[in-house]
């Protein structure tokens, strides 16, 4: 889940509507590559938070800090139970598909090498099947960089929006380079009104996109039923941004 406080207690957005947020965003960009490898850039983008680690809301305090507050998911620890899963559920799309996720999740996890055997037994598992899958495709290293840039810059502007992380004032923050190298920032120089990205990337001049939201008013759960609870009960919001050029 992602967290944020509200005046009312939390927000909550889940990952799977995240990443279909990313989706929307790469949408709107020229199509990079062949229409096969297209379409399976857009799954793996819409795809890349699904096979979360399930909590049924059954006891326990997976989703909750040891406050008992919702958990962001920044919060949880790394799980190469859950990463396998998440690979394994793209290896039945293909291997661009999973080529593409494999990548993500190097990039997420290559920073905890060296901590745990288990952790870096499954990073050098990625890196042997990132190999296979690019000579099995005859896609070269930076070909397949190049496709994984443009899901990062779409996950990453997503989490900037669902975590509200605009800067205030019309500041700028960075996004991440695009699959053609430069840096893409991101700014809204009128409060409320439309989001900014320089130097401009998508086809369109203007577009919307959206992602549901559940409102929680109480602030502290005892264990993952009563949070689960809220959540079926909570109130859905539709937030939404218009980006212009």
């Amino acid at each position: 889940m992602i967290v944020n406080s509200s005046p009312e207690g939390w927000q909550i957005i889940y990952q799977q509507a995240h990443a279909l947020l990313a989706a929307q965003l790469l949408w709107q960009w020229p199509p990079l590559g062949p229409p096969d490898r297209w379409v399976g850039l857009l799954a793996a983008v819409a795809q890349h938070d699904d096979e979360q680690a399930a909590w049924h809301g059954r006891g326990g305090h997976y989703g909750l800090t040891p406050a008992g507050a919702p958990a962001n998911f920044t919060q949880q620890p790394f799980s190469p139970e859950q990463a396998r899963g998440v690979l394994r559920a793209a290896r039945f799309q293909g291997r661009w598909r999973s080529l593409l996720t494999s990548l993500h999740l190097s990039v997420l996890y290559e920073g905890l090498r060296g901590l745990q055997k288990e952790t870096d037994a499954f990073l050098d598992e990625l890196r042997a099947g990132q190999e296979s899958w690019r000579k099995g495709l005859k896609i070269s290293k930076k070909d397949a960089e190049r496709a994984y840039r443009l899901l990062h810059w779409c996950d990453r502007l997503s989490l900037i929006l669902c975590r509200q992380e605009i800067p205030e004032m019309g500041r700028a923050v960075e996004i991440y380079p695009g699959p053609d190298g430069p840096v893409h920032t991101l700014a809204q120089p009128v409060a409320g009104g439309p989001v900014v990205v320089s130097p401009w990337p998508f086809r369109e001049k203007a577009f919307e996109v959206s992602v549901e939201a559940s409102g929680l008013r109480q602030l502290q759960f005892a264990d993952d039923a009563a949070l689960a609870a809220a959540l079926r009960a909570a109130p859905i919001e539709t937030l939404r941004w218009e980006l212009r050029k």
